[in-house]
């Protein structure tokens, strides 16, 4: 991640220089508006206009966010016309010599190939086309070539070619976080598909039997867990959103302890302190009910008294703190660790490496599972949640209709 921020960087750079040279070149006292010295607003300017070039390459190369973009770029570079392309196809074309697609497609292959830009004069029989010239730069990502940036001009310049390199770089870094977005879109779907795999074959058997067990002499009661059932299942296994609200996730918990509860009864002792103002918090689908789940396995394991399980949602400024403790078996520190580490298959530790990693991947290394326990000293575990994240969305309630 160092060396993509460094990179990052190094691609701003040129564009503060780009804006520095228009600022001596064109920059005009009267027209500042209050903004400094005509290097300061053309500096500005220039960072403005990218600013608004970057928000459709965030979604990848398209024909539509290609568009979008052209004419910002275009603006950036200052040329009379300018295409982005893919590997086979100009996406667009904004400004002057439209005429020239064919051509600039058949003079990509050696630049698409190698990945080096070039500069070469266009051929042309109109004698008032405004574009003679083009600069080609590639638009890589993770060194493969993506498609091109190709600047065109009324006559050959040494600036446009490096001008155009640096845009070129601008724009492969704004395809190389849409790149990143969707692999860690991709990613999230498919831990969260893992998740709903792990969900215990024997607690749905389990939670069928006990319904099927008060069908008879208890209706009502069989229709109540029934519905539990059907609200708990249908929130596991719903399809829009990776995100939901700690309300919700709480609600679906709700009813997974109810439907506990109806098979061990009094053994089972739950507590819960939710503050009210953390209920809309934002957090990953289906983070903490394999916490509880866990908690309930290990609270219930190997013992035949009562199991207290305590659920905490407390209020800690900028972050809303979750805690789910039981006074169960526990587990030995160093199996914890390789269960997280994914170095041993978990014995019964539900969905815990899985929960680890998407806490991690939403919302930094910093905001891992906090784990403490030991063999026969139960467990306590701690979510730190961020009350606001960048494209951290709930997708809306999903529940009984």
């Amino acid at each position: 991640m160092s060396g993509f921020l460094a990179g990052l960087v190094v691609a701003v750079l040129p564009l503060l220089a780009a804006g520095f040279w228009l600022g001596r070149r064109t920059a005009r006292p009267e027209h500042l508006g209050g903004l400094g010295t005509p290097v300061e607003h053309a500096t500005f300017q220039t960072l403005h206009t990218a600013s608004l070039a970057t928000p459709p390459l965030r979604a990848g190369l398209t024909e539509e966010t290609a568009r979008k973009s052209a004419r910002k770029l275009r603006s950036l570079l200052g040329t009379d016309a300018l295409c982005l392309t893919d590997l086979t196809d100009v996406l667009v074309w904004d400004g002057a010599g439209a005429h020239h697609r064919a051509e600039i497609m058949e003079r990509l292959a050696g630049p698409l190939e190698t990945g080096r830009g070039e500069a070469f004069p266009l051929v042309c029989d109109t004698p008032d086309c405004a574009v003679r010239w083009a600069v080609v730069a590639p638009l890589t990502v993770d060194d493969r070539v993506h498609g091109a940036l190709v600047a065109c001009a009324p006559r050959e310049s040494a600036v446009l070619v490096r001008a155009a390199g640096e845009v070129a770089r601008w724009v492969s870094v704004q395809l190389e976080l849409a790149d990143l977005d969707q692999s860690r879109t991709r990613l999230i779907e498919a831990e969260i598909k893992a998740l709903r795999a792990q969900i215990s074959p024997h607690f749905i058997f389990n939670s069928l039997a006990v319904i099927a067990s008060f069908v008879r002499t208890d209706p009502e009661r069989a229709r109540e867990l029934l519905l539990e059932f059907a609200d708990f299942t249908r929130y596991s296994f719903r399809r829009h959103g990776d995100f939901t609200t700690l309300a919700d996730e709480l609600h679906a918990i709700d009813h997974y302890l109810a439907l506990v509860r109806a098979r061990f009864g009094d053994r089972l002792a739950v507590t819960l302190q939710i503050a009210p103002e953390v209920l809309p918090v934002a957090l990953p689908f289906l983070c903490l009910q394999p916490l509880v789940e866990n908690a309930v396995k290990h609270g219930l394991e190997g013992k035949t008294d009562r199991c207290h399980i305590r659920i905490s949602a407390q209020d800690e400024g900028a972050e809303a703190l979750v805690v789910i403790e039981d006074d169960g078996a526990g587990m030995d520190p160093g199996l914890l660790r390789r269960i997280l580490a994914r170095e041993v298959s978990p014995s019964g530790g539900i969905g815990l490496s899985n929960v680890d990693d998407r806490l991690r991947q939403v919302y930094g290394d910093d905001h891992g599972l906090v784990i403490e326990t030991a063999a026969g000293a139960g467990m306590k575990i701690t979510v730190r949640l961020p009350k606001y994240q960048p494209g951290v969305h709930s997708a809306g309630r999903v529940g009984r209709g």
